[in-house]
């Protein structure tokens, strides 16, 4: 069995073979300070930017630049609105070709969705063989939202664009592709709008490994991306989410090896070795055994000082050693971080299916009868009559409501409840003003349920259950149409 120290200097030397042949992660982190003049540039079109003005765009600046790629912000010549442009640097052969492209694939797939970039055009240039992607245009991503800041985010900030950022890997997941890149980079915001971007990575989950190992960004590789031949699968999007979380609470990578040597150390500097059973898994699906020295980490707690339990919870699930112990995206949505937004997000729909439904039924009666309904907290508290002042229930007998010492003389059951007038002209039931808000109810419509104990509250508790069974059912005395009244 090789030494550890024996596997690591392999692991350098195809890191060395690597950063020949591509530009590594961390020079692209060196040169993120180099953004803000990049985007000051005002690029002159050329041969493989000159197809974007016969297609009617117009080119405002380049926005950044990838290994594979540049990004321009253009301006449509139709409407006037602003796209991002990302040009792709290898060129295609056809049309047929480009639209077979994994990304465009893809986004086409996942779209519409809310945390999805979504395209809007394919332009392609028979001549120069040249593809461009036109994007819906955001105002930057999280990298350039949390570099220079001195101060932590609002904690609900960061509660916000996390639960968005699960929403966009849940919704990914499930239509059978996973993203292969989440970072802050490929992150992109808008108005508190987050929305996942740049899928020239993403992958098939049906798929079968081995994949390609030297795949994501390094600073955001999971275990099996860096322990294994090639052998991982979707749960990688979620330690790179959890170390995107890390990263915009703190501000700071969590993370940020110099090569794949320095990667592993970091990791098990801050979460220790993995158990000898994880382990295993990773020697089963790689053909260089290797063993690591037993190592406490730091943990994460200690990083964040101040970080919430439900936060911290939620971090260590999805920063889990093991992928099939580690936390789906489906799974983090329904974690007890996230349950204000839930909350939220529940009440917003209910209002918005009863505003669809007033809308179809278009009635006035309908409508003040279902908003009533919907506010039973208001309804409760002029119910329990907590203050001197005259309830509703009690408005037939304002002596005891004023009087304090009169109040033993009061009834011990409430039998009492608002008499009803039955309109002759039409089936509507309604109380009168002078009592309850009110109700106003198509035929067929039911009182609605009274709690005893919100009535009990100002009057005295009956000794006896038994006298006040017409109250306890709610049973409603027969009505004499001659009187029109109870």
């Amino acid at each position: 069995m090789m030494h550890y120290s024996n596997w690591l200097i392999d692991v350098k030397n195809r890191a060395s073979l690597r950063n020949a042949c591509k530009t590594s992660p961390s020079a692209d982190w060196n040169n993120r300070g180099n953004a803000a003049e990049m985007q000051n540039n005002n690029p002159q079109p050329n041969e493989k930017t000159i197809h974007l003005w016969k297609k009617g765009y117009k080119i405002i600046k380049k926005i950044g630049e990838g290994t594979f790629s540049e990004v321009l912000k253009t301006q449509s010549l139709k409407d006037g609105k602003f796209y991002a442009c990302k040009t792709m640097k290898q060129t295609i052969n056809s049309l047929e070709q480009a639209n077979n492209l994994r990304e465009v694939q893809a986004m086409k797939r996942l779209s519409p969705h809310a945390n999805i970039i979504q395209l809007h055009e394919l332009i392609f240039d028979k001549e120069t063989g040249t593809v461009s992607l036109i994007c819906e245009l955001m105002e930057m991503n999280i990298y350039e939202f949390i570099q220079g800041r001195k101060a932590p985010l609002p904690e609900h900030t960061v509660k916000h664009y996390m639960y968005q950022l699960c929403k966009s890997l849940e919704h990914i997941h499930s239509c059978g592709i996973f993203h292969r890149d989440v970072k802050p980079e490929n992150i992109l915001i808008k108005q508190n709008v987050l929305k996942l971007a740049d899928f020239g990575s993403c992958r098939s989950v049906y798929s079968k490994p081995p994949h390609t190992e030297y795949i994501s960004t390094r600073w955001y590789r999971a275990p099996e991306c860096l322990l294994t031949d090639g052998y991982y699968s979707l749960k990688m999007d979620i330690w790179s989410a959890g170390c995107v979380f890390f990263e915009i609470m703190s501000l700071n990578p969590l993370f940020p090896g110099t090569n794949e040597l320095d990667q592993v150390a970091k990791i098990h500097n801050v979460l220790g070795t993995p158990d000898q059973i994880i382990l295993q898994k990773f020697k089963q699906s790689r053909a260089m055994h290797f063993n690591f020295p037993p190592k406490k980490g730091t943990g994460i707690s200690r990083l964040l000082p101040n970080c919430p339990a439900p936060a911290l919870s939620l971090l260590y699930q999805m920063l889990a050693y093991d992928s099939d112990e580690r936390i789906t995206a489906e799974t983090a949505l329904r974690h007890t971080y996230f349950r204000e937004i839930r909350m939220a997000e529940k009440k917003a729909e209910t209002l918005h299916r009863l505003s669809e439904t007033l809308d179809g039924v278009g009635s006035t009666a309908v409508q003040n009868s279902l908003e009533q309904i919907c506010r039973p907290a208001r309804l409760g508290k002029q119910l329990r009559g907590r203050h001197t002042r005259q309830t509703p229930l009690m408005s037939h007998n304002t002596k005891h409501a004023a009087d304090p010492l009169n109040r033993r003389n009061v009834p011990r059951c409430p039998m009492e409840l608002p008499k009803i007038n039955m309109a002759a002209s039409g089936p509507h039931i309604s109380f009168p003003a002078s009592t309850l808000p009110a109700f106003n109810f198509m035929h067929r419509g039911t009182l609605p349920a009274i709690t005893p104990k919100k009535c009990h509250t100002q009057l005295a508790k009956p000794r006896d259950e038994t006298h006040c069974p017409a109250f306890k059912t709610y049973y409603m005395p027969p009505l004499d149409r001659k009187h029109g009244g109870l």
